[in-house]
């Protein structure tokens, strides 16, 4: 490829199919609408959002051919008109050789019905024809029009996702103008493996889904929207590889010690760690002693122990010189880190504070002079260290946990604030391997995939809502014996307000039953009581804590040894084992009751029976991806990644180890995508929304 020509293509690519303006004749209304479905308003995001099916309207028959429930297409002559009157609809009669066909309108407009339906004239009349007292009819048909103009309906129509006040139609019609205006693009992917899977070109691909010729063009496994999902995936995979390359090419510096003070830390531990966990410090001290910053996941089970990693990180920063800082997304996270983290430190000699929005005044001012002259080693905080007046003395080390709750703007905030610190994110919820690449690609992994030694394994059962009385009972035996427990009501995302009366009815019920020692914790209390509910909860001064999802209930109280949850037939696999590991962190043996309503389907028996069976999250977190497919397992909002559009998870799950292994090939050889097949993925790049990516390469 000439440079002219990459040059024009890459033009098109980044004006066309990522700025255009809509179609000529769109109203701005209707493109608003369109880009609520879409997702934007850009020709790009036109063509590639994909039909949910299609209507099949090929069968063309005599009106006596035609059955009960089907879609057909007739050609038939205009008999007569029956005006409606009271309930009854209007009525236009059809005939051809073979009989009679009448078509209803309810509150259709009689001028206009007549001047569509002139008697004696012939049209092509699409729908779905129905029987009613033994004689066929269509109501409101789906298309007429007059075949004498040269006008027929579409012989496969597809069907896209709508929003309140879009037509269908309208949409088609806009998706149908855009794609006109698409140009034949140079091949990005390798040959042989288009050669290898049958693939048409993409552009071939785009034309088969927006106007397929059989309804099976546009289902997920078609070759066309295989294709399309391919290419989406190695857009993908290629955008977070040429992030890896340019962040290791980024300048930073090495962080180096000699162990002492991490040796003090080991030192002062009751127990040896894992080899999960001697293995992870390895690599990350490994990757803190080169000079481009490091960008490491952290990935462990709950009760893994992730924070003694992060501690002899921080140790190792201590050790050059510079200082940590952790973030974690709220204030009661944020003070039971610091809980953990304080003996650590303190073993090593490291100085420590906590900074969050609750911090006010003299004991602010303290800390915040303490960070900028380097007296403090770490600090732990919320996005309060975002603030402007967070100044450190010198930041070498970020560790971010429950970095989901976080977007890479968050990140690059903290980065920000010391010179090309290294950064490792934390996450306590296992993801397969496969999700990993596409949701983790451009970072490093370190999996901690053993316990520590003394974890009694959580005994799990199931049972019918109906015996909820005997849960009450075993909950109220354990706070005899001065344990906590744990009830969690489900969240209905359709509902939020349905939810909430669900939880606080429950919360009625059990202080109706329990008098003093509940409390409630849900998403519309203010965080201040938030916050209090869960400070009585954890010090022992109430016993059972009552709550919804949708605050984080991951605060360490040794002391809790049930965890009760409602209709877990609702919940992920993951998500089960998360609420599952907030019980049985102390000496005592843990408990998880799982309670769910009849009639239970036999796919959630299926769930629920594995659930039970283990305890290793990252067998269960195969176990939900493949019982759910994507599920909320990506992330994608909030792991920084642009959604997906034509990929289904569930049927392309497959291609994205092939995709990502194309990916890096592709990238090694040509890392600035200057050969003409890099020309051709900077294409690939900008069509799928990767733009910045490209230009990584461009600068690299």
């Amino acid at each position: 490829m000439d440079t002219e020509t990459a040059t024009r293509l890459q033009s098109v690519a980044a004006t066309m199919l990522a700025t255009a303006k809509a179609p000529k004749g769109a109203r701005k209304d209707t493109m608003d609408l369109i880009a609520k479905v879409t997702g934007g308003s850009l020709v790009r995001d036109l063509v590639l959002l994909p039909p949910n099916a299609a209507i099949d309207r090929r069968k063309r028959v005599p009106i006596d051919e035609t059955e009960d429930g089907e879609i057909v297409t007739i050609e038939a002559e205009v008999d007569g008109h029956m005006p409606g009157f009271k309930n009854l609809p209007y009525r236009i009669r059809l005939r051809d050789e073979s009989g009679f066909l009448t078509v209803a309108y309810f509150r259709g407009a009689e001028e206009m019905l007549k001047r569509m339906w002139p008697i004696g004239q012939t049209r092509l009349v699409s729908g779905k024809v129905t029987f009613y007292d033994g004689m066929r009819q269509m109501q409101h048909p789906d298309y007429v029009v007059d075949p004498a103009k040269g006008e027929a309906p579409p012989p496969v129509e597809p069907v896209y996702p709508l929003t309140q006040g879009l037509a269908g139609r309208t949409l088609q019609r806009t998706i149908q103008a855009t794609l006109d205006t698409i140009p034949e693009l140079p091949e990005w992917l390798e040959p042989s493996t288009v050669k290898a899977h049958d693939w048409p070109d993409f552009r071939t691909a785009l034309e088969h889904i927006h106007r397929p010729a059989s309804p099976d063009d546009v289902l997920p496994d078609s070759p066309f929207r295989t294709r399309l999902a391919y290419d989406e995936l190695f857009a993908r995979q290629c955008a977070l590889r040429l992030r890896r390359v340019h962040r290791r090419q980024s300048q930073g510096r090495a962080v180096t010690g000699d162990g002492h003070i991490g040796a003090r830390m080991l030192k002062g531990l009751p127990y040896a760690p894992t080899g999960a966990q001697s293995r992870a410090v390895d690599e990350i001290l490994s990757d803190m002693a080169e000079p481009a910053p490091m960008l490491r996941l952290l990935q462990g089970d709950v009760g893994s122990g992730k924070t003694l990693v992060a501690a002899l990180a921080m140790a190792r920063a201590a050790e050059a010189g510079l200082q940590s800082a952790m973030m974690a997304p709220t204030d009661l996270l944020a003070r039971q880190h610091g809980a953990t983290l304080a003996p650590l430190l303190e073993a090593a000699g490291m100085s420590m504070a906590v900074l969050t929005g609750r911090d006010k005044g003299k004991d602010r001012k303290a800390i915040l002079a303490q960070l900028a002259s380097g007296e403090l080693s770490v600090v732990v905080g919320t996005h309060a260290l975002f603030q402007d007046e967070v100044v450190f003395h010198d930041l070498g080390l970020i560790v971010i946990d429950e970095q989901h709750r976080f977007g890479v703007s968050d990140r690059m905030r903290m980065v920000a604030k010391g010179y090309a610190p290294h950064v490792l994110v934390m996450s306590a919820t296992p993801i397969p391997r496969t999700l990993a690449l596409s949701i983790h690609g451009d970072m490093d992994l370190s999996v901690l995939d053993e316990k520590p030694p003394g974890r009694q394994p959580i005994k799990t059962a199931t049972m019918p809502s109906s015996r909820m009385d005997d849960v009450i009972e075993a909950v109220a035996a354990a706070a005899k014996r001065g344990e906590r427990a744990y009830w969690v009501c489900p969240l209905i995302e359709e509902s939020e307000a349905v939810d909430l009366a669900a939880v606080e009815d429950r919360y009625d019920q059990l202080k109706t039953y329990f008098g003093k020692g509940v409390e409630i914790v849900h998403g519309r209390l203010p965080p201040t009581a938030r916050e209090a509910a869960m400070e009585r909860f954890r010090t022992g001064e109430s016993f059972l804590l009552v709550a919804t999802t949708v605050i984080e209930v991951g605060v360490n109280v040794p002391e809790a040894t049930i965890m009760v949850i409602e209709h877990a037939e609702r919940f992920g696999l993951a998500q089960l084992h998360q609420l599952r590991g907030r019980v049985g962190r102390g000496e005592k043996q843990g408990s998880c009751v799982l309670l769910w309503k009849p009639p239970l389907s036999e796919h959630a028996k299926q769930r629920l029976d594995a659930f039970r069976r283990t305890d290793d999250g990252f067998v269960i977190s195969e176990l939900d991806y493949k019982m759910r497919g994507e599920g909320d397992m990506l992330g994608v909002a909030q792991s920084g990644q642009t959604p997906t559009r034509m990929i289904s998870w569930e049927a392309h799950r497959d291609l994205l180890v092939q995709a990502d292994k194309e990916a890096r090939l592709a990238v090694e050889r040509d890392p600035d995508l200057s050969h003409e097949r890099g020309q051709a993925v900077r294409l690939a790049l900008t069509i799928f929304g990767h733009a910045e990516a490209a230009e990584l390469a461009r600068s690299g």
